[in-house]
């Protein structure tokens, strides 16, 4: 019997899961990628001998990495060296008043006693909420199409959902439990990268402190392109096909049914495709309106997550009082989350971002450098210039080196910025958007953009715009649970 045909478009962390799992079931598959390397998001840079991640550099979730091997009878540890950061990463407060999140959690305790008396034991109990609603997301939430609210019409689910605290902000929680200001926080940084001020985001979202904080921060040594590297190894094995530098520039339907795609002028007939490209743009550029679950109008009211701005920095030099991954709070966070989704704009007083993987991992620079990722979150949809980004780089670096107390800029060998113009150019993405849509509880589950094209039978959609959300270990399972709908319906 004959296989039917799939196209994937994109061979980021959904498509290579979605093309891997249907693979796995039956299916002939082939990814489509539009860049000249794979990884989306995900890709690498390598410049005179030094390697960035591109993308993503915090590696959470540890048991979604490993479950996706083990389902192809594999392991992380067959694939890359996994290594847990420890101090998991630093918060600069000031230039006297640097928290370092300790791996170990007898620790943490006494971290947040030193600065709010009897905060430990409010920690406890704060984690161990988050530990339930950790465990009640991914094993009755996540994994879910979210194509009906029937899917959870269960009671024990609806018994579970009224102890997840859905309809309680994330700050008004936290702010429950405690009173330090930089304990608050702490506890809220996450919520800056899901897409929401935190007093706009669910309480739900506290599991991310458990996934933080208990399960820990790693880092996949090689960098995080050993993970795609990984996956499509993983894809091929099962028989994907990965073609890059591909650019679709149309879907094609007929009577509601999707008969292929045109890439690079060629027409590629399939008897079911799946966009993990972003998904604004696949219905709105590759689909006849007649076709489109979504309106022009429904994209422009998404509350989206930010955008960034970021520079890949060269070192001449070993760098000091770092770690491997650093947040820089020496000024208002409730400032910039403004100027990020109130009233859109550069911010004036940023926070932001260090990642120097060369201080765990000296394969990624020559010796005696450093590899050194710079990042602002950012409204989406702002003016984006060569002079904005290099003002605030230079704001960047007059901090970094006051804060850290050494000299920098006349080491630097070189520089490349990316920001909103360049998730544009590379991925399509809705308003320069880095992150997805925002966390909310108006976006969550049955209220993200489907998994399913409403009006064509064998369209489909993955990543990080629809369920179950942003994030690479919600990328991998979105590509999972795609896989099992439409081997549910077309095996």
């Amino acid at each position: 019997m004959n296989k039917k045909k799939v196209i994937v478009i994109g061979a980021g962390f959904s498509g290579l899961s979605v093309g891997a799992y249907l693979a796995k079931n039956g299916f002939d598959v082939s990814i489509y990628e539009k860049n000249k390397t794979i990884g989306g998001r995900a890709r690498k840079l390598e410049i005179d001998g030094f390697t960035f991640d591109i993308g993503p550099s915090w590696y959470w979730m540890p048991e979604v990495f490993e479950n996706f091997f083990n389902d192809f009878n594999s392991s992380v540890k067959e694939h890359y060296e996994l290594k847990r950061l420890d101090p998991a990463y630093s918060i600069f407060f000031n230039k006297d008043e640097v928290f370092k999140i300790p791996a170990n959690l007898n620790e943490l305790y006494l971290l947040f006693e030193k600065h709010e008396k009897g905060s430990s034991i409010a920690l406890k109990q704060f984690l161990k909420e988050a530990e339930y609603k950790y465990n009640v997301s991914m094993s009755d939430f996540v994994h879910k199409p979210s194509l009906s609210a029937f899917e959870f019409i269960d009671f024990r689910i609806l018994n579970a959902a009224l102890k997840m605290d859905l309809f309680k902000s994330i700050s008004k929680y936290i702010k429950k439990h405690f009173s330090n200001p930089k304990l608050i926080q702490l506890l809220e940084f996450p919520v800056l990268f899901l897409g929401a001020k935190p007093e706009e985001t669910p309480a739900l979202y506290s599991m991310m402190n458990y996934a933080d904080l208990v399960l820990g921060t790693w880092y996949p040594m090689g960098g995080m392109f050993k993970i795609i590297e990984a996956m499509a190894k993983v894809a091929e094995q099962q028989g994907v096909k990965i073609l890059t530098n591909q650019t679709i520039e149309k879907i094609v339907v007929e009577n509601k049914l999707v008969k292929g795609i045109i890439s690079n002028g060629k027409f590629e007939d399939a008897d079911i495709v799946v966009s993990s490209a972003d998904y604004n743009h696949t219905e709105q550029h590759l689909l006849e309106k007649e076709y489109q679950n979504y309106t022009e109008t429904y994209w422009k009211t998404r509350k989206m997550a930010p955008s960034c701005l970021m520079y890949y920095v060269g070192i001449d030099k070993k760098l000091n009082n770092l770690e491997h991954h650093n947040l820089f709070f020496d000024e208002s966070f409730d400032q910039h989350a403004k100027e990020i989704y109130d009233t859109p704009q550069w911010p004036n007083k940023p926070l932001f971002y260090s990642t120097c993987a060369s201080l765990t991992d000296r394969t990624v620079t020559p010796e005696g450098k450093e590899n050194l990722v710079l990042l602002i979150p950012i409204a989406v949809n702002i003016e984006d210039t060569e002079e904005i980004r290099e003002k605030y780089f230079n704001i960047m670096m007059d901090r970094l080196e006051y804060l850290t107390n050494q000299k920098i800029r006349e080491h630097i060998l070189f520089k490349k910025s990316y920001a909103i113009n360049d998730f544009k150019n590379d991925y399509n993405s809705f308003g320069g958007n880095a992150y997805g849509l925002a966390n909310t509880l108006k976006q969550t589950a049955i209220f993200k953009p489907s998994i399913k094209n409403k009006k064509v039978q064998n369209l489909f959609y993955t990543g990080q715009l629809t369920v179950p959300g942003p994030g690479v270990p919600p990328s991998i399972i979105s590509g999972a649970l795609v896989a099992k709908q439409i081997t549910k319906e077309f095996s």
